[in-house]
């Protein structure tokens, strides 16, 4: 059974604002796979190209930003019980503004079209700033504050830090602008956009998602109450030493002590995230687990590969090491979660509304599916051990580009087609059952309007 004691459910939003999110999210994966199917080992040879540059943007705005934003316009309203303002205006504008300036920045870092990017910087600024001034104002009117709350706040800080840089970066690459030390102001870029947005948003709700969804014990209360405080702070203390703002005889060793103090707080998130896994109560299979098992695993890989690559300068140093700490990440960890999370979000937030349906319109003929109903466990399965065997692939082409891109080009586009298959698989189970709750609405036949 699933907790849901602490959610104010009659708050969320309506169903197509995350929904479109999170339809889009597969369309720009099966994009990026596309593009490395069609540009091959091209794309690692470094993180510095433009090609790459794209289709890492792709992944990080296209796929992680959209189901990211989704969900928070979803949860803010269920978990905090502060909706956010004018839910279906910044829904829509946040969504449109996002999927134009992703498909404008691709397009100028493919061409190197200064208008292009211009464009780009100015959708993608309007569309974040509208979505973080919402939920800026929807977190901090938050009633009765918790844990994952705190935690977001701190997340759609980093968010801030990220889209300032990279629009920084995004200028001074360009030549619209004069930026000193791009190459510095990027690794900021993305060292907030990992650690701080991503990172920050996926350890706060797990605290709400991991114990609803997989029926585990809570998070010791020390991690949930000090350990994102502690990471944002370790982010600060990091960008401060880079930019000469605390002075040391030995910055550079300093700045890379604290940003290990950081990574080892996200692995110790990592094991007791793995540890209540096994404590679950529930030990009915769940393709979930295997999703969110598979990221902390991954999680714990990077951090083990960075610590290698900092301590033995040819690991570090070696060609292929910024590009196989970039799939571990963003693949290995964000990724499966991510998939991890609307295999569960999508079908419960299916089953709830039609549930207030039928409750609102008191018809209690239509049956209602439970959550597994939604998205079968065989057909998510399928897709999880694509997801893995496109892992695997994509590891091996950091190292072997020639022979084992394009092999995982294609693992990549079929497993995001088949999630995206089963997302609309959902919607399209939700959309029948509706109909059905439709024509019991008085005054309508066959679920058109009449007059009584």
């Amino acid at each position: 059974m699933l907790n849901t004691t602490s959610l104010s459910l009659d708050q969320a939003p309506p169903i197509s604002i995350p929904f479109r999110f999170f339809l889009t999210a597969p369309l720009f994966a099966i994009a990026a796979g596309l593009q490395l199917l069609m540009f091959g080992g091209e794309l690692f040879v470094s993180r510095w190209l433009p090609l790459t540059l794209g289709l890492t943007h792709l992944m990080t705005l296209g796929v992680l930003g959209m189901v990211m934003c989704g969900a928070m316009l979803q949860m803010l309203p269920v978990i905090a019980g502060s909706p956010v303002p004018r839910v279906v205006l910044v829904g829509t504008l946040t969504h449109v503004l996002l999927l134009l300036g992703t498909v404008l920045l691709e397009t100028a870092l493919v061409t190197g079209s200064a208008p292009a990017t211009l464009a780009a910087v100015i959708s993608l600024g309007v569309g974040f700033a509208v979505f973080i001034a919402a939920t800026g104002v929807a977190l901090w009117r938050t009633a009765a504050p918790s844990t994952t709350i705190n935690g977001m706040k701190l997340a759609v800080i980093a968010l801030a830090a990220t889209v300032l840089m990279g629009i920084a970066a995004a200028l001074g690459y360009s030549g619209a602008g004069r930026i000193e030390q791009l190459a510095l102001l990027t690794d900021f870029h993305l060292g907030w956009g990992v650690l701080g947005w991503i990172g920050l948003l996926i350890l706060s709700v797990s605290f709400q998602l991991v114990p609803m969804f997989q029926v585990t014990p809570e998070y010791p209360l020390w991690i949930r109450r000090y350990l994102p405080n502690s990471l944002f702070i370790g982010i600060v203390v990091w960008l401060l030493f880079q930019l000469g703002f605390i002075q040391s005889e030995w910055v550079d060793l300093s700045a890379t002590l604290v940003l290990g103090l950081v990574v080892s707080g996200y692995l110790l998130f990592s094991l007791n995230t793995l540890r209540l896994q096994y404590q679950r109560k529930r030990r009915v299979p769940d393709v979930t687990l295997l999703f969110w098992r598979l990221g902390m695993a991954m999680l714990g890989c990077c951090a083990l590969l960075w610590v290698s690559g900092k301590l033995f300068p040819p690991i570090g140093n070696s060609r292929y090491f910024s590009i196989l700490l970039g799939i571990g990440l963003l693949q290995g960890v964000a990724l499966s979660i991510v998939n991890g999370m609307l295999y569960k979000i999508v079908p419960f937030l299916c089953w709830f509304h039609l549930q207030n349906r039928q409750l609102a319109l008191m018809c209690m003929t239509v049956r209602m599916p439970h959550m597994k109903e939604f998205v079968s466990d065989k057909s998510a399965q399928r897709q999880f051990h694509l997801h893995l065997t496109g892992l695997v692939f994509a590891a091996v082409a950091a190292v072997i580009p020639n022979w084992f891109s394009r092999p995982a080009a294609a693992l990549f586009i079929v497993s995001n087609s088949m999630l995206l298959f089963n997302l609309l698989v959902a919607v399209r189970k939700y959309r029948s059952t509706l109909k059905l709750l439709l024509p019991t609405m008085p005054g309508t036949v066959s679920g058109s309007s009449t007059t009584a």
